[in-house]
């Protein structure tokens, strides 16, 4: 792994199951998610709906076993591996951008 090409964002103990955190990687603000079987998942802190940066303050939740974060602005919901739009609440559906994201030696770390 290329350590340039890589962003530390915390060690891996310091998330919170179900919670996000902001982080920015390579000057582009990221929402990351420690999800309750500790997969850690990084999609664009943007909410493309509202322009806030503000998903990682959104509901972890899933649809069957498809881990998902719903906005909390006005509550569309993304699937968190693909950044897929699965509920646009009325409107265009508008993927997220996602992340490519290693724990290594129990620090996370994202890609841009």
């Amino acid at each position: 792994m290329n350590a340039s090409s890589w962003t530390t964002v915390c060690p891996v103990e310091r998330l919170v199951p179900e919670r996000g955190v902001p982080a920015l990687v390579d000057g582009v603000q990221v929402a990351v998610f420690r999800l309750a079987d500790d997969r850690v998942l990084a999609v664009q802190q943007r909410d493309p709906y509202s322009g806030a940066n503000v998903l990682s303050r959104g509901i972890v939740g899933s649809a069957g076993e498809t881990p998902t974060i719903t906005s909390p602005m006005y509550k569309q919901v993304w699937d968190l591996v693909t950044g897929g739009c699965l509920d646009p609440s009325g409107k265009e559906p508008e993927d997220l951008r996602t992340f490519e994201v290693s724990v290594v030696d129990g620090t996370v770390l994202v890609r841009a």
